[in-house]
């Protein structure tokens, strides 16, 4: 695929493909040619975990200590009584069964859904709709809680949630490129810290392989493991 000349210009920017420091990393980054937009920096993170097998799942949520400059849409499945107060607290949607219609239909336009333990009876119907984006209410990343308002809270204010994917591969944002070096740098640090001791105790071989930084529109930067 052809490259633009502003990835190749940011290409020839980073120079050499070798290992940098996680600051060195990000200043690299920055440096880069911009986009028109405020870009995202992702972190991509690849394991010797193997995703076959459940003993070596690797999933969670993390509040980074910088956040990531952006407010999530979150929506919320709940029960009746819980619906003002998820709305309060920031979710786009909330409701129960007629929510869970919604999505059936099609409607897909946000980036969280949290869920009360009583509506995961319907919201587990929509597992072949929320599950290969990502977006499936899970007990394990915080998003099936009796505390919904709270949980709303926090996605919105940018809890991330952390996975591995089917090549056993962990993909995160860390912020954005107009963030400085300091604050990525501890968001990253952050991220990386919840993942080594979230280490499957199955896990076998080199748990963290290799460590990638990068902008939306930028080349990746390989960081020192």
């Amino acid at each position: 695929m052809k490259k633009s000349k502003r990835y190749r210009n940011a290409l020839e920017t980073t120079g050499e493909p070798k290992p940098h420091t996680v600051p060195e990393a990000l200043a690299l980054i920055k440096t880069q040619p911009s986009a028109k937009f405020d870009e995202t920096v992702e972190i991509a993170i690849s394991t010797g975990l193997d995703p076959k097998k459940a003993e070596q799942a690797l999933r969670g949520t993390i509040s980074l200590p910088k956040g990531v400059g952006k407010t999530l849409r979150v929506i919320a499945f709940c029960m009746p009584g819980q619906v003002e107060a998820a709305k309060a607290a920031g979710a786009i949607e909330a409701g129960g069964e007629e929510l869970a219609e919604k999505i059936t239909a099609g409607w897909l336009d946000f980036d969280v859904a949290v869920a009360s333990p009583p509506t995961m009876r319907f919201v587990g119907k929509l597992g072949r709709v929320l599950g290969p984006k990502g977006l499936m209410p899970s007990p394990k990343s915080g998003t099936v809680t009796d505390n919904i308002p709270g949980a709303v809270a926090e996605f919105a204010a940018g809890k991330i949630e952390y996975r591995l994917d089917a090549s056993g591969n962990v993909h995160a944002p860390v912020g954005k490129k107009s963030f400085s070096v300091e604050d990525l740098a501890a968001n990253v640090d952050a991220l990386l810290e919840q993942i080594r001791r979230s280490k499957p105790a199955a896990a076998k071989g080199k748990y963290i392989k290799t460590i990638t930084l990068s902008s939306t529109m930028g080349p990746g930067v390989k960081v020192a493991v």
